[in-house]
């Protein structure tokens, strides 16, 4: 039989806790037919059908309500597993998801307290929060809202924050109002869930245009080619941050106002393991609010760390 993955039994016991793919999707914060299609694994590995679906209704099979309560005791024989291994090891290693972006100093700031093994599968902000609320992950640096952080069962600190800018043709490269850029929304929702929502709320609030693409070109290469065809700057994602530009373009700052997205370090309201918890204090602790407090910058209306005003 292939190995079945912990991962997948968790998607198992929230199907059958919700018996509907839609609300189990939306609370693991993964794409609806991405989850069916995880089920459909782990029923073709072990062999016995969990689940009756059709279009209107979903109901645990017989086989499937008799493994249900053997796969929650599973999943806390295995979450009691690592906290052991844990305490034994005296030197309790913490896993960290992230999408794009680690504090530079990762190392030196945790080194003295813990060791922080960084997970080698880069996924975007909702799959990495997800890792961490099935405890794939102990730590995830990610882009969420108070809206998840609540679905989910997380807590966050602020660990950083990106000042997005426009990307532009030409040589002009003063500075250009938010209104007056053009942001991409790409029909992937699967890989680019948290920038649609974030983009979409962008553009209610500062009257910049949405352009729809079905390319996944928000960064990269076809990011460019965009830019080109486009009548006005380009919204840069956080991705593209660090990305050089072709000598073709330039970049633009953006005002009135300044446009920020930030980066949380997540982990589970539950948790309670020192090593885990003294990583969290090592990576944030010193965090300044890096600008996203400005009378002129702007934030989504459910970011994690509203202006104190």
């Amino acid at each position: 039989m292939t190995r079945v993955e912990l991962r997948q039994l968790r998607y198992f016991v929230a199907v059958a806790e919700e018996l509907n793919f839609g609300r189990a999707a939306e609370r693991l914060l993964i794409a609806g037919p991405s989850l069916s299609q995880q089920i459909k694994a782990l029923e073709r590995d072990l062999g016995v059908r969990l689940f009756d679906r059709d279009r209107r209704s979903v109901s645990l099979t017989p086989a499937g309500a008799d493994l249900l309560p053997h796969t929650r005791a599973l999943l806390e024989r295995a979450d009691d597993l690592q906290r052991r291994a844990g305490r034994l090891s005296g030197s309790q290693s913490v896993r960290l998801g992230y999408v794009n972006w680690l504090p530079p100093d990762l190392t030196s700031r945790t080194a003295a307290v813990v060791r922080v093994h960084v997970d080698a599968w880069v996924a975007p902000s909702h799959t990495q929060a997800a890792r961490v609320a099935d405890g794939s992950l102990d730590l995830a640096v990610c882009w969420v809202r108070t809206e998840d952080l609540k679905r989910l069962g997380l807590r966050a600190r602020l660990i950083g924050a990106d000042r997005l800018y426009a990307v532009a043709k030409g040589t002009d490269t003063g500075d250009v109002r938010a209104r007056d850029t053009d942001v991409l929304i790409d029909d992937d929702i699967t890989s680019w869930a948290s920038w649609n929502g974030y983009a979409e709320e962008l553009t209610g609030a500062v009257g910049a245009r949405a352009v729809r693409i079905s390319d996944g070109a928000i960064t990269g290469p076809a990011f460019f080619d965009h830019v080109r065809r486009c009548t006005r700057p380009v919204l840069n994602s956080p991705k593209g941050q660090a990305t050089a530009l072709p000598p073709d373009l330039v970049r633009r700052e953006i005002v009135g106002p300044k446009v920020y997205w930030t980066w949380s370090l997540v982990w589970r309201e539950s948790e309670d393991r020192p090593g885990v918890l003294a990583a969290v204090d090592a990576l944030c602790d010193g965090v300044a609010d890096l600008g996203i407090h400005a009378a002129d910058a702007w934030l989504p209306a459910d970011d994690p760390y509203p202006s104190p005003r």
